[in-house]
């Protein structure tokens, strides 16, 4: 805590704010349209726009002989979009997949911007560092005077880049959900599908170019698939999933930044480099979107799938006592012959067996188990809809009652009372099932 309470006093609002803020800016608006480049499954397109646009800034210093930003930024613009184009266009044209579409085009132009560098390299500065990482925290030191006001440029452009893509998504967000997850249906209803994924990809461009400078191609590309591909893993609606995103990337930039300078003083190191940071706190949010999402997480499937396998195995233990009292209503079980039977480990036997002790279903005296009158109406059930899918399995499906018996077993778990009177109305004579048992009724009569 002393670490963490020494790094906060050096916190200066006035660079550390507009930091955030250019941060907040890029992560939100990349966040924006990398919904879409996730659900098309070009996710990777920015990075190919990022390696891209070297050759853009190689012309643009060609032709106007200077490093000013407008021509750069023009001919970084020019070239990304290029990219997006040249992508689609072989992707169409040359009946290839998408990422391999991707490759070619941002290879060569990577490679041709290189070999314009190497024609021009006593003239440009080109940083390794710069391209990786941006220079986001020089980012209060270049302004712009705006109504009376000192405005980092980042944050002035950032801030118009954020507002176009916002505009664009709430403005055509139903032609953009259509032109995802059915392009040929999106036609159809009277709207050019193509000419929204041209504007998509002439956006992710723009908006590659006005970050690439600040925050460098990790974050850029950290920030248009992360964030979406994290969201995508908490909801299945598209609405929620953008909502989700753009706060993910929010959490992202600013813990990013606070990362960067107080993370480092836990080690007896200075500080790090802030676009990094980001990056790898929106991998962090990932993770945990991935381990504890609702419907997708891995931890929670796991989850509920070890309930539900503990869910069938009571059930099956109970059934099983209800057909040893078919046969023998003086044999009482024990775990040994129940784990015999079902083939179960010891282990979730003897929880289940304790389960079903404390709800009531089962008693048990000396290691030897006997239904209660609420553990046999329940098994009675399970039985009953059992032996009608066995009954329906063979006269409907056709089925051999020699293989009829493994089907009924899954089905038995997930068939309510709605559910076997259906059966039991289409099928006949359902007094036995196909091996001869009684059919048990719904309910016993008083």
């Amino acid at each position: 805590m002393n670490v963490l309470r020494d790094a906060l006093s050096q916190w200066n609002w006035y660079l550390d704010g507009w930091i955030i803020v250019a941060g907040i800016l890029c992560s939100v608006a990349t966040a924006l349209l990398g919904n879409f480049l996730v659900l098309r499954k070009m996710s990777m397109l920015g990075d190919a726009i990022t390696h891209a646009i070297l050759p853009g800034l190689a012309a643009a210093f060609f032709i106007s002989d200077s490093r000013s930003s407008l021509p750069m930024f023009a001919g970084a613009v020019i070239a990304g979009i290029l990219t997006a184009l040249f992508t689609e266009w072989i992707r169409g044209f040359g009946k290839v997949d998408e990422g391999a579409a991707m490759g070619v085009v941002f290879t060569s132009l990577f490679a041709l911007g290189l070999v314009m560098i190497v024609q021009a390299a006593d003239h440009v500065d080109l940083d390794p560092g710069c391209v990786l990482y941006g220079a986001i925290e020089l980012t209060p030191l270049d302004t712009v005077l705006i109504a009376g006001w000192k405005i980092p440029r980042v944050v002035a452009v950032l801030s118009i880049v954020l507002l176009i893509n916002l505009l664009f998504v709430v403005c055509f967000l139903k032609e953009l959900k259509l032109s995802s997850f059915d392009p040929a249906l999106a036609t159809t209803t009277g709207f050019n599908a193509t000419l929204i994924h041209y504007t998509l990809m002439t956006l992710v461009a723009i908006t590659a170019v006005a970050s690439f400078e600040t925050v460098g191609n990790i974050l850029v590309v950290a920030m248009f698939v992360v964030p979406p591909a994290a969201a995508y893993m908490l909801t299945d609606r598209l609405g929620r999933m953008i909502v989700l995103s753009v706060i993910l990337a929010i959490i992202a930039a600013i813990t990013g930044h606070i990362s960067a300078i107080t993370v480092p003083h836990w080690f007896g190191y200075g500080s790090t480099s802030t676009a990094g940071m980001m990056a790898v706190t929106a991998g962090l949010l990932f993770v945990l979107a991935a381990l504890l999402g609702p419907r997708h997480g891995i931890l929670i499937i796991f989850i509920r799938r070890q309930f539900l396998s503990w869910k069938i195995l009571a059930e099956d233990i109970i059934a099983l006592m209800y057909r040893i009292e078919e046969r023998d209503p003086d044999r009482k079980p024990d775990a040994g012959y129940l784990r015999e039977i079902l083939f179960s480990r010891s282990l979730p036997t003897s929880l289940t067996l304790r389960y079903l002790t404390n709800r009531g279903q089962i008693t048990g005296t000396n290691g030897y188990y006997k239904l209660t009158e609420t553990g046999r109406d329940q098994a009675r059930q399970l039985v009953r809809s059992h032996r009608l899918w066995e009954h329906y399995l063979v006269e409907h499906a056709g089925m051999s009652t020699e293989t009829i018996h493994r089907q009924a077993e899954r089905l038995e778990h997930f068939t309510d009372r709605q559910l076997r009177e259906k059966l039991n109305e289409d099928t006949l004579n359902t007094d036995q099932d196909p091996h001869g048992s009684p059919i048990p009724p719904e309910e016993f009569s008083d």
